[in-house]
């Protein structure tokens, strides 16, 4: 059976974390070793610091209202409180010789234990990274049994005590080793440490208190979040054996590659290509957002390879601060292959009107510059 852990705190089972905070230490007060030396009171102070880190703990605490012991099966035992005081190892030494406890037997485990989490991913473009969605999620995982609700029981039959352990969950034998007889403790392997066994298991779920199912789940997504991050659903993961309380589901986001923009963090570039003539006389281009439609963007007369206009606001929005990054538009001059004659002629005479401006070989410095945007898109895109 299940440990009472609020009568050793000495509270009910609607005590508040307040108050159960205090009672653990009034008796850690009386029972603690440093201030009582009798060999019981090391006990009453175990028994009381494992109440204690079972009903503190909201996800333990639900087990234990619900008929469970969190504290049997794996993971169970002496919290890491004892290993402080010096008790959590010499238990441990007794299991690696003899292959269980040498602290006494810890009675039979709940069949009700937590679920475990589960995770799923979803792709997105970066539109909808960028105004945020509500995406339906199909999820494989162990919901409650509805025929029996949780108990493994078939209609109103119930769980009977195992005969093998009669009820404690473990089985003792004696063993001859170098210290003399020693009385070993293992698992019974008849009701597998429950101390129960289920004679008429429930014909849906086979004993087991849950089943698998497939479900849809909405799931909000916030705008603003990018590759990689993940969106917490609180008790929407895997249902525990017998009933036990859910565990969390996780939607982590997958970014997909966008066909104009690059992103950084929350800034966003993309590339512009503008006509030679443009970009000398300057121009206004017309660029489609993300989340505000198209915008307007201006190309300053005389505007040189490599510039980069920059639109506040205009980037990705970030995560729940209500801002916006900025976007970068990199300016591409492009130079005409193929002119006319009467083109030509133009372009000749615009020539010789700037006879003053001639070619010339520039340092390696001033030819740095216009690698800084390859090199930033390199960067991005993890190259």
């Amino acid at each position: 059976m299940a440990r009472d852990y609020y009568g050793t705190l000495g509270v009910s089972k609607t005590a508040t974390d307040q108050e159960i905070k205090r009672a653990y230490r009034k008796l850690a007060r009386e029972f603690h070793p440093d201030v009582n030396p009798d060999p019981t009171a090391q006990d009453r102070f175990k028994e009381a610091t494992t109440a204690y880190e079972v009903l503190s703990d909201p996800q333990k605490r639900k087990i234990v209202d619900m008929g469970g012991d969190p504290m049997d099966g794996p993971g169970g035992g002496a919290g890491p409180g004892f290993g402080a005081q010096g008790f959590g190892g010499l238990g441990d030494v007794f299991e690696a010789f003899f292959g269980g406890s040498g602290m006494g037997t810890r009675g039979p485990r709940s069949r009700v234990q937590p679920g475990a989490d589960a995770l799923i991913k979803v792709r997105l473009d970066l539109e909808d990274c960028a105004r945020g969605v509500t995406k339906d999620v199909t999820v494989d995982t162990a919901i409650l049994c509805d025929a029996c609700q949780g108990s493994g029981a078939n209609g109103d039959s119930q769980p009977v005590q195992c005969d093998t352990c009669r009820g404690a969950g473990e089985i003792q034998s004696v063993q001859r080793s170098f210290l003399g007889q020693v009385m070993t403790t293992r698992q019974c392997p008849t009701c597998n440490g429950f101390g129960q066994i289920i004679p008429d298991p429930c014909r849906k779920c086979s004993g087991e208190g849950r089943v698998r199912a497939r479900r849809d789940i909405a799931v909000r997504i916030p705008a603003g979040v990018a590759n990689g991050m993940r969106v917490r659903l609180a008790s929407q993961g895997e249902v525990g054996p017998g009933g036990g309380p859910a565990g969390d589901l996780y939607v982590e986001v997958v970014e997909q590659p966008h066909d104009i923009f690059v992103r950084d963090g929350d800034a966003l570039h993309c590339t512009v290509k503008i006509p030679m003539v443009d970009a000398a006389l300057g121009t206004t281009v017309t660029v489609e957002s993300l989340i505000d439609g198209p915008i307007e963007l201006t190309v300053e007369p005389g505007t040189q390879p490599s510039a980069v206009a920059t639109v506040a606001g205009q980037g990705m929005p970030k995560l729940r601060s209500g801002t916006r990054g900025d976007l970068y538009a990199h300016l591409e001059v492009v130079v005409p292959t193929r002119l006319d004659g009467k083109q030509a002629d133009l372009l000749k005479k615009f020539r010789s009107s700037r006879g003053r401006d001639t070619a010339e070989v520039v340092t390696s410095a001033s030819h740095h510059g216009s690698k800084i945007f390859s090199k930033l898109r390199d960067f991005v895109s993890g190259r």
